[in-house]
């Protein structure tokens, strides 16, 4: 008889998440009848067998010092045993079983600066893609504009007093890193001219042939410019993608008096009531204006505000859009319709199946 297969040990890959459950939430993997929330950020779990566990939400932030993780790990220690978990929109979660704990764990979470919230139907945090602190190809910055709306909308996150949940997003160019694309509102950097090219540099920095295939929409074409290789960029074909930039750094797209912030409306990825959506365009085009981006955050609640005194309950905004109409969106926002608005790209848009409800 062979001998058993030895278990395989190698550090490749994350740790199995098995390993980090809390006790109460392993114990009863599978087995929950049902949850409820308590209150704004505060939910329950309670098992088939009656076991009960407590989450607690509380809003976080895409980038954190190493100080302030360690308060929070502290936090945990102290009433989670431990445990905790970051959420996908940058939420920190505490999962406890003694419910008297929740209250003095939501006063220490806010003497450092973090409220308790996002549950339910309310605005939880953002999430965003790098900005200007760390990407190269950026058309606006994400955490300063995240912040800003933040700062405007956190009665909305503390308390459940919208219509149904929404949820906001931020990418800083069209790359769309921060899947603004199925959001309920999207905060989208755009670039508005092609790349800048150095003709007296390109040849030194770039590899030709790569800066053309780099190229999504073959818009990019080799060329001699004053005796020297070089590329041309058809800006008829040019999306503004910085793919060129990644590959080649004489190639800058950045531009600091056309880049901008769109906004875009009424995605989801909920199957409930109605199949996902994609956001479509809202307002083209607003200016950068750091620090605060007031007009970006003008906008931003303006959206909100006309939403939740005129959706039904439970409906999403593009679920709110779907029955009144776009003309009527625009006529109560007050957001002016424009060229730009007109949807003319076909192609997968009009077949592509969106939902995990398939049929044949």
């Amino acid at each position: 008889m062979a001998d058993a297969p030895k278990k395989r040990t190698t550090d490749i890959g994350p740790p199995h998440y098995e390993q980090f459950l809390p006790p109460a939430i392993k114990k009863n993997y599978g087995q929950w009848k049902y949850h409820e929330i308590l209150r704004a950020g505060v939910m329950k779990h309670v098992a088939e067998n009656g076991d009960a566990v407590y989450t607690v939400r509380a809003g976080g932030s895409r980038l954190m010092s190493i100080d302030k993780i360690r308060m929070i790990c502290d936090l945990a220690d102290k009433y989670a045993d431990g445990h905790l978990r970051f959420t996908s929109r940058h939420n920190i979660e505490f999962m406890f079983t003694d419910e008297k704990k929740i209250d003095t764990l939501i006063a220490d979470l806010k003497k450092i600066g973090h409220p308790v919230g996002g549950t339910g139907p309310s605005i939880t945090s953002i999430v965003h893609t790098q900005g200007w602190v760390h990407c190269h190809s950026a058309a606006t910055d994400a955490s300063g504009i995240v912040k800003s709306v933040m700062d405007a909308v956190i009665g909305h996150f503390e308390n459940m007093d919208l219509p149904a949940k929404c949820r906001i997003a931020l990418a800083c160019c069209l790359n769309m890193c921060g899947a603004v694309h199925c959001s309920d509102i999207a905060i989208l950097g755009i670039h508005r001219r092609p790349p800048k090219i150095n003709h007296d540099l390109l040849h030194k920095t770039c590899e030709i042939p790569n800066v053309v295939s780099a190229c999504p929409t073959a818009a990019i074409k080799p060329t001699t410019v004053n005796g020297k290789p070089s590329v041309t960029v058809d800006e008829e074909r040019c999306m503004f993608c910085a793919n060129c930039y990644t590959v080649c750094p004489s190639m800058t797209l950045n531009n600091p008096l056309n880049d901008g912030v769109s906004i875009w409306i009424g995605g989801k990825v909920s199957n409930a009531r109605h199949e996902p959506m994609f956001s479509k365009l809202a307002i083209p085009y607003i200016e950068n204006n750091p620090p605060r981006w007031p007009e970006v955050v003008e906008a931003v609640v303006n959206i909100i505000d006309v939403w939740k005194n005129n959706a039904r309950k439970y409906e999403r905004i593009g679920e709110w859009i779907e029955r009144i109409g776009w003309p009527n969106f625009f006529k109560l926002s007050g957001i002016e319709f424009g060229k730009m608005h007109i949807d003319d790209f076909k192609h997968a848009g009009l077949t592509f199946k969106r939902s995990a409800q398939l049929t044949y």
